[in-house]
């Protein structure tokens, strides 16, 4: 049933503001006016990208893929401000025109549906990763991370934010088709599909993987290591991230992804 006036936030329309509508998805306002640049941003084979819904693990994952890609020590990378090194393709900072003109091989960040992004990546230029997450605990980092977020101004429950979440009345549209795309997509040669929850299951697995879809070598004592850097980080990053509202309230509706992704969440 459609979100009424009465069940949005306290100042609905002010939170309403910070959106508009593309293509019958509703993205943020940073996106207006660029988004045929991005359908024709230039994308090179070197390419590394990493697409996710917001708070899907992107902080982590992205620690992880240029700790592999690079072959980076861990304690340079802990020097490091990692969001530099990853530009959001989308976001006002640094730019598409900064982001074109960087050294390859890029690594370049996005939130945008599959459908969104650059033509190029659908006709399998680059590798792209992508990484989703269980919708039960992404939902309760996003109602926090849009309670902390000044820009936003969101005031509401947390009951009401999961009815905006199960309309698609957030920024980057519907989690169940943004999924979707991409798990559409899971067996093309430049796409790698993980999911969030794996990192806890079988990290090891998971840094494998990577290593492979990336095409670099590590001999076994560079892999073990490797590997106890990339727990070391799951394990800041869950007591950095405490889920204290709305677990074992939100139900998804599983029928609408396949039944391969919904079972394993």
């Amino acid at each position: 049933m459609a979100e009424s006036e009465a069940e949005t936030p306290s100042t609905p329309c002010e939170f309403e503001s910070k959106y508009f509508e593309y293509n019958g998805v509703r993205l943020p306002p940073f996106c207006r006016g660029k988004m045929e640049e991005i359908a024709n941003f230039p994308v090179r084979d070197s390419d590394v990208w990493i697409v996710t819904y917001p708070k899907s693990g992107t902080g982590l994952l992205q620690e992880v893929v240029y700790l592999v890609s690079q072959g980076a020590d861990p304690d340079e990378i802990g020097l490091m401000n990692i969001d530099e090194q990853l530009p959001v393709l989308e976001y006002p900072q640094p730019g598409l025109d900064i982001i074109k003109e960087l050294t390859s091989p890029r690594l370049i960040k996005s939130h945008l549906p599959y459908r969104f992004l650059p033509s190029d990546l659908h006709n399998g230029n680059s590798k792209v990763i992508y990484m989703a997450r269980n919708p039960k605990d992404l939902v309760v980092s996003y109602y926090q991370f849009h309670r902390s977020l000044r820009t936003m101004s969101y005031r509401g429950t947390f009951q009401e934010f999961c009815r905006r979440f199960m309309n698609d009345k957030l920024g980057y549209g519907s989690w169940f088709e943004h999924v979707q795309e991409f798990w559409e997509h899971h067996m093309d040669a430049n796409v790698l599909f993980l999911k969030y929850e794996d990192m806890h299951k079988d990290l090891a697995t998971m840094v494998e993987q990577l290593v492979r879809f990336l095409g670099v070598s590590y001999d076994k004592a560079q892999l073990e290591s490797m590997v106890e850097h990339c727990h070391q980080l799951i394990d800041q990053c869950c007591n950095a991230e405490a889920l204290p509202v709305g677990r074992g309230m939100f139900k998804t509706h599983s029928k609408t992804l396949p039944g391969e992704v919904a079972n394993n969440f």
